[in-house]
């Protein structure tokens, strides 16, 4: 279908559970700011550990989202997206629009879930063994917590939203992947209006204590935990862990218009592709990670000399971001020294399979303030890290197409195209 013809896919709600800001308004001034949500590593036992820093949600109170009853049924994620969802939800206007119809199921049938996240239960199985070990009992919900796929009917049952009801887990691409399939089933005529986005909550001893044996996780103490996030910088060792959720209401821009919610932007292009390389690394060739950014691109129907700002995956580890910056080079050619490129993981840490979506959050919420915000701690970069990546501080700046590039354990690449509303 061309793309004069095909359903035009919005952004009509953003909600946010990060460490940086609870609500999508202490995010944007927190990502403005370029102020970190990272802090000593607390809450569970610690002993022997060599990482010492998260990016954990303080001040989260999960009771106000869920019964305490409810609570010990479920991993911690999954109140927090409740929370993201429910926020986004308001903003989009979507609780008065099933509520005015003559028969409100037929308006819930009309709205679906996309929920992206890598590793879902497992904290909460890593607790579950735990206790069969310790105390020879474990909960009646090990399974249906423990099971990814049941995640996305906590929010279609909590929210009452009977449509498509769907979680993809595809590690760091997984609210990537989110987004981009719940944009495909709105173009589809599948349903008008998804609910999509991505959370987790990976915080965990056994978690931490793997990551380290894989030696990609920041094991170096810091005067100032916050500290500890590097992307592109020469003296960085590795990723922080981090939570926290960040949901979307997506819809068809003429059911949006239809019942007079405002875009906040269009969701315009999703590429995605796989090395078939490894699986942790990335193919030192980047061919891959170029070709799904330019099926995004082709997808939006955009030029590269359109994009105006690019959020990086950048993790911090240092072979994610030098071959990111090579990918973003190979793509670019030239034009890569002129276009800003940042890292939210820089101030709010990996939250695994939910960091697309906080970086699709940080565009479109820069691109409504006019902002690009910026990689904090760059203050000596790696020599084969050159591009522009706004160390330090936000920039001004008014963005009318973005890129929001992922890369996930498995060889797996995929890119967002944002187009400002």
């Amino acid at each position: 279908m061309s793309h004069s013809h095909r359903r035009k896919v919005v952004i009509t709600g953003i909600g946010v559970v990060s460490p940086n800001g609870i609500g999508r308004d202490a995010y944007t001034a927190a990502l403005r700011e370029g102020r970190s949500g990272i802090s000593t590593l607390d809450g569970l036992d610690t002993d022997g550990l060599r990482s010492s820093a998260a990016g954990q949600v303080h001040d989260f109170d999960p009771t106000s989202d869920m019964h305490a009853s409810e609570l010990r049924r479920v991993p911690r994620m999954v109140p927090m997206a409740l929370r993201a969802s429910r926020e986004a939800i308001v903003q989009a206007g979507l609780d008065d629009w099933i509520n005015s119809a003559s028969n409100v199921i037929d308006h819930q049938r009309q709205v679906g879930v996309s929920l992206g996240t890598g590793g879902g239960g497992l904290a909460f199985v890593e607790e579950q063994y735990r206790l069969h070990f310790t105390q020879h009992t474990a909960s009646l919900y090990s399974i249906v917590a423990g099971t990814h796929g049941n995640l996305s009917s906590e929010l279609s049952i909590a929210l009452g939203l009977r449509g498509p009801s769907h979680v993809l887990s595809t590690g760091c691409t997984s609210s990537t992947d989110a987004l981009g399939y719940a944009a495909m089933l709105i173009r589809n005529g599948t349903v008008p209006l998804m609910l999509a986005g991505g959370a987790d909550a990976p915080i965990s001893r056994c978690i931490l204590i793997a990551f380290e044996k894989m030696r990609v996780i920041s094991t170096r103490r810091w005067d100032n935990p916050a500290q500890s996030s590097r992307p592109f910088a020469a003296d960085r060792d590795g990723f922080v862990l981090a939570e926290g959720a960040w949901m979307f209401v997506l819809e068809d821009a003429d059911h949006a218009a239809a019942r007079g919610a405002r875009p906040l932007a269009e969701l315009a292009g999703y590429g995605s592709t796989c090395d078939a390389y490894h699986r942790v690394q990335i193919a030192p060739e980047v061919i891959e990670p170029v070709r799904a950014i330019e099926i995004a691109l082709a997808d939006a129907g955009a030029a590269k000399d359109e994009i105006g700002y690019v959020n990086l995956h950048g993790t911090g580890t240092e072979l994610n971001d030098r071959l990111e910056t090579a990918a973003l080079r190979k793509c670019f050619g030239p034009l890569a020294d002129s276009i800003p490129m940042s890292s939210t993981k820089s101030m709010i840490g990996h939250p695994q399979g939910a960091c697309g979506a906080a970086g699709v959050a940080a565009t479109v919420l820069g691109m409504q303030e006019h902002f690009v915000h910026p990689t904090i701690n760059l203050d000596t970069p790696d020599p084969t890290c050159d591009l522009d990546y706004v160390p330090h501080s936000s920039r001004p700046r008014r963005v009318d197409l973005a890129l929001c590039n992922c890369i996930a354990f498995g060889s797996k690449n995929s890119a967002l195209v944002l187009r400002r509303a």
